[in-house]
Order: structure tokens, then sequence, then C-alpha cells
């Protein structure tokens, strides 16, 4: 498929949600937030390329923890600033913003299984202590 019959195809809701493996209800979840804005032939919702493409967006920007309020000013962007110089300086300062997050949250993590992997420690060996005190009684 050539890039021009791409940028022309059209997707039904059930085509486009098994294109990019969600469900038909996640892309109008979508639509209600007015993240996507489907054309209409007829009753039916029809989703171009650009639609699909916004979806992938959406779709990563979920998967990387940012929320839909911050996934929408994005997209937004694009539509003020087709150089897209705003949308990729916002897109570097969230994304410095969520490294930032994360890395805390991996700190957070690892003194925490730090602290359990003494904690069983010292349970196994009090529980070990407690066993060999009941054997010699016995």
């Amino acid at each position: 498929m050539s890039d021009e019959t791409a940028a022309e195809t059209l997707y039904s809701v059930t085509e486009l949600a098994e294109l990019l493996e969600v469900t038909p209800r996640t892309i109008r979840f979508y639509e209600q937030k007015d993240l996507i804005s489907p054309q209409r032939a007829g009753k039916t919702r029809v989703y171009t390329h650009r639609d699909k493409a916004r979806l992938q967006l959406i779709l990563r920007g979920k998967r990387l923890g940012f929320s839909l309020a911050e996934i929408k000013e994005y997209l937004d962007l694009y539509e003020i600033d087709r150089t897209q110089q705003s949308q990729l300086h916002l897109l570097l300062t969230k994304v410095n913003k969520r490294i930032a997050n994360l890395e805390a949250q991996q700190r957070d993590l690892q003194q925490t299984l730090s602290e359990l992997y003494q904690v069983q420690e010292e349970a196994k060996q009090a529980l070990s202590a407690r066993m060999r005190t009941d054997s010699d009684a016995a």
C-alpha cells in the first residue's frame, strides 16, 4: 500500500480497534475526551489515517504513564504550531519530568526491597534459632 493510499484509507471503529489491538469502547472513550474526531459517513463513524496516528500517540502516551490531559495538550499543540517546535519543547519537558518521577520511584522501590530482604533474613534467622531451641529441648 502506497503512502497516498494509506492516507486515504478510512477505517470503521471495529477495523481500527483490531488494527491497534484495543476495544471499540476504548476508541469511543478517546473520542468522548476530544482526543480524536472521526468523520461521519451517514451515521457511521469513519476514522482516517490521521485518527489512527493520533490514537497511536495516545496509546503510547498512556503506556508511558502520561495523563489524558497531558496527551491532549501535546496533541493540541500540533494544531496550533505546524512546525512542531512548541510540541517538541512540551514533549521534552514532560518526558524529563516523567523520567525523574520514575527514577525516584525506582530508588524508593529499591530501598523498600532492601528493607524487605533484611526483614526476610531476620525472620529466617529467628525461625532457625527457635527450631534449634525446640529441638534442643526435646
